[in-house]
């Protein structure tokens, strides 16, 4: 774990103390956007970009659902980083190599888009080949990115997860679950003090039962279609009992406790795609493993047994459906 500052790197783990023992997550700075229509420096190109991602990592796992819901993935080829994370940061290895530029450590790539880089260095990542730049590291835009602007080289062109009647509902779910669920089980898991570990762990639970409600109401959280809000509740809730239960010692609940949060897991899970950017062996390792700090042993424990492939009974609520509603864009 570290970090490069003026562009060299540094061996260091996150500073609580200065938040009273809260983590804080710093803002990423590539912020380009890749569009359709040729309005920025960075037009959507087929075979133009290469997306680096961790398929431990549950921020670079929406870029990976959302390439493949769309079928973007001749467009948009992938180097994925080794699950652990040493002092080195993200490495590539003889089984998880760099394809596009042959990197040993995925910073190479930061200071080669900017020499004077201070900052984490983050997965995803969207490399420009053509530039040999960064062109984004924003997995919220990248989704969005993904969703509307690589329509032309897309299988599923039709398929939209950010439709303009759901906007403003999806806003609203996102930013309640990006602080309190998807950044909220870091809060809880990197808290050096039990003020912040407890203030967290409120936040997180009180809202995974608000969305627990939601959804037995709803087919999806925010309405009756399958949208990037549950894509992005997902890669938490997929990871939660394998990891954040124990790891994280968010306890309260297991997301297998709550029918409709583990419901609509199984159906996205069970989507076209989306079980095979799920590798729990990376998921399990990485954490376990390379967060020394939390885990000092690096014991990785055998369960649970998870059973994402049951049934998942959304399908009493109504709605297109995850399934139905890819088919018909395809």
């Amino acid at each position: 774990m570290g970090l490069l500052i003026d562009g060299e790197w540094h061996t260091q783990w996150y500073d609580t103390d200065k938040h009273g023992g809260r983590f804080v997550r710093p803002e990423t700075k590539f912020r380009n956007r890749v569009t359709a229509n040729g309005s920025s420096n960075f037009p959507a190109e087929a075979d133009r970009y290469h997306l680096y991602v961790s398929y431990a990592c549950p921020w670079a796992h929406r870029a990976l659902i959302m390439r493949a819901l769309k079928g973007l993935e001749d467009a948009l080829p992938v180097s994925v980083v080794h699950w652990y994370m040493a002092d080195n940061g993200w490495e590539f290895t003889q089984d998880c190599p760099d394809h596009e530029n042959g990197a040993a450590y995925l910073r190479e790539l930061y200071v080669k888009a900017d020499p004077t880089y201070t900052g984490r260095v983050t997965v995803p990542t969207l490399w420009d080949k053509k530039q040999g730049t960064i062109a984004n590291n924003e997995s919220a835009d990248l989704v969005r990115i993904l969703n509307a602007d690589f329509n032309a080289f897309a299988r599923n062109p039709d398929l939209d997860l950010y439709p303009d009647d759901l906007a403003s509902e999806i806003e609203r779910v996102n930013e309640r679950v990006y602080h309190q669920v998807n950044n909220g089980v870091y809060k809880a898991g990197f808290a050096t003090t039990q003020e912040a570990y407890e203030e967290a762990f409120d936040a997180l639970f009180e809202t995974l039962d608000w969305l627990e409600g939601l959804l037995a109401e709803r087919r999806y959280v925010a309405g009756d279609r399958l949208t990037e809000a549950d894509i992005r509740l997902f890669t938490t809730l997929v990871r939660f009992d394998p990891v954040y239960v124990g790891h994280f010692k968010c306890n309260k609940y297991r997301i297998a406790d709550y029918p409709n949060l583990l419901g609509l897991t199984r159906e996205i899970y069970q989507l076209p795609g989306v079980a095979e950017t799920t590798n729990f062996e990376h998921i399990k390792k990485h954490y376990y493993v390379s967060h020394t700090m939390v885990n000092p042993t690096q014991i990785v424990p055998k369960g649970p047994v998870l059973d994402l492939t049951a049934p998942h009974g959304r399908d009493a609520l109504g709605g297109p459906g995850g399934l139905r509603a890819i088919a018909g864009a395809a």
